[in-house]
């Protein structure tokens, strides 16, 4: 099972993702967080496989934790969230640790396989 910690402010996107989530094949949800200081504390004590992060979070910018979170030993595989073009957001998006880009509107089971699959293969990838 890939173990998932989804960070999100908004708890109508959260909603939809745990459905997402609960949908792709050998994906499990294993904790929500709201904030980037409780992504922070739960990626610590959940040591979640795949981290879903918002960019944009009510008390931090999303790329910051993904820094600090993709810094930790056995690190977890982090994908950027956010409703923005990829062009709009933060300039050093592509460099925060994270292994890619989803436009919440493109979240789909199909969408996580084929980033999980090719987590190893590509750099930085978006959809």
């Amino acid at each position: 099972m890939v173990r998932v910690l989804l960070v999100d402010d908004q708890a109508p996107f959260r909603a939809a993702a745990r459905l997402v989530i609960a949908r792709t094949k050998e994906f499990e949800l294993v904790g929500e967080a709201e904030s980037g200081a409780e992504a922070l504390e739960r990626a610590g004590a959940l040591h979640p496989d795949l981290v879903l992060m918002d960019v944009h979070l009510g008390d931090r910018n999303g790329v910051d934790v993904t820094r600090e979170i993709t810094a930790a030993d056995e690190a977890p595989y982090v994908l950027l969230l956010s409703t923005h073009a990829l062009e709009d957001l933060p300039a050093d998006a592509r460099r925060c640790g994270a292994g890619g880009y989803i436009n919440k509107e493109h979240l789909s089971p199909r969408v996580l396989r084929r980033f999980w699959d090719e987590r190893d293969e590509v750099a930085f990838s978006t959809v």
